[in-house]
């Protein structure tokens, strides 16, 4: 039986070479920290989950000895692990992060990738162009956007929020530039919470004037289920919400409110969480949609659930420093490899120089012992 032995808590980074966020935060620098967890255990393998792991201590002594391949059971337990201070926050990032690394083991042991394991038949998972335009000058914008219709998008989201005519004008432009013959582009508007229920309402009522947005996300505060059906109500567009939330009972409320339309996850919060999630929306005829992450891990899933409709993809190119990622962006969507699990592999080489370049090192009982 292969047993959990040690971890180790790396961190890299992914330069994307342009400013990147929304109408909350921009990233001027460009520079996105990527933190990486490695499950290693008695017989060699290692497991990757990629996302903020804060008390991973904690969590660690839930898995310690334990067989990978009882994953499910092994996140029930993290679950409860933390029952007394809630699973919400930071906690519940890493229980995604140790999530992934199991599934990553559990399909190793298999000898399968990742996507086949968990049953699905296709490696190619559907995505929508996302590029965290928020900040971009008009130039850097288009540059950039063009580069996701190279790569076959028809589907795209802007970030906007502030200015109801910008955004417009916006929408106005990717609609031209990712435009097909005989195809309409689907045009997505994320307003990241910012907007009162009545504000949200008069928002994209002003902007389904002139263009046909096929989804508003995050129109409020992800708790305000009244907010969201009053939205919901208001609009001709589809209400996407639910990449924050952490747990079936934060959705619950929404979803007995009829205040979404399609029920979203970050993929940093795993792949059972996911799978929970995806099953809750199915029973009430709600379609699923992944959060980008990096390395995107949980679009492994995707195609094993049947109302998955659209994986968010932000980016392309480069890779964050020291991994290697089995997984290509083209024809509008996610294709996936063969590598046996999740197809991340790190140069640990290259991770550590670049913490001790920046001050750091790296953690974990025994994190050092390991290959």
């Amino acid at each position: 039986m292969t047993t959990i032995t040690s971890y180790s808590s790396l961190q890299t980074v992914r330069h994307w070479g342009r400013p990147l966020g929304d109408v909350n935060s921009v990233a001027r620098d460009g520079v996105r920290a990527v933190p990486v967890l490695l499950l290693h255990t008695d017989d060699g393998r290692t497991g990757v989950g990629l996302g903020p792991h804060a008390g991973i201590d904690t969590l660690f002594k839930v898995i310690q000895g334990q067989d990978p391949r009882g994953v499910a059971a092994l996140y029930n337990r993290m679950i409860s692990s933390v029952f007394k201070a809630g699973h919400g926050g930071s906690i519940f990032s890493a229980i995604g992060a140790v999530d992934c690394a199991l599934w990553d083991l559990k399909a190793q042991l298999a000898g399968e990738p990742l996507w086949r394991h968990l049953g699905a038949l296709d490696r190619f998972v559907p995505g929508y162009a996302s590029a965290l335009d928020f900040g971009l000058d008009d130039k850097t914008f288009v540059s950039v956007h063009r580069g996701f219709v190279e790569r076959g998008f028809t589907a795209v989201k802007l970030k906007g929020g502030a200015d109801v005519v910008h955004d417009l004008a916006r929408l106005k432009l990717l609609r031209e530039l990712y435009a097909r013959p005989g195809v309409t582009p689907v045009l997505m508007l994320d307003v990241n919470e910012v907007l009162t229920a009545k504000e949200a309402v008069r928002y994209v009522c002003r902007i389904e004037r002139e263009v046909d947005l096929a989804w508003i996300e995050e129109p409020v505060r992800r708790w305000d289920a009244p907010g969201l059906a009053a939205v919901r109500t208001g609009v001709r567009a589809a209400v996407a919400t639910g990449e924050n939330l952490t747990g079936l009972e934060q959705y619950a409320p929404l979803i007995r409110a009829d205040a979404v339309d399609v029920v979203q996850t970050s993929m940093v919060f795993g792949i059972s969480h996911f799978l929970r999630v995806a099953a809750a929306a199915h029973l009430h005829s709600l379609p699923v949609s992944l959060i980008s992450y990096r390395g995107h891990i949980v679009a492994h899933a995707a195609n094993a659930v049947p109302n998955h409709q659209y994986c968010e993809i932000k980016e392309f190119g480069e890779p964050p420093v020291g991994l290697h990622l089995d997984q290509d962006v083209e024809n509008g969507g996610l294709r996936l490899g063969d590598l046996p699990g999740n197809g991340i592999t790190v140069d640990r080489h290259v991770v550590e120089a670049l913490m001790r370049e920046h001050g750091q090192r790296a953690g974990g009982p025994a994190s050092r012992s390991q290959p």
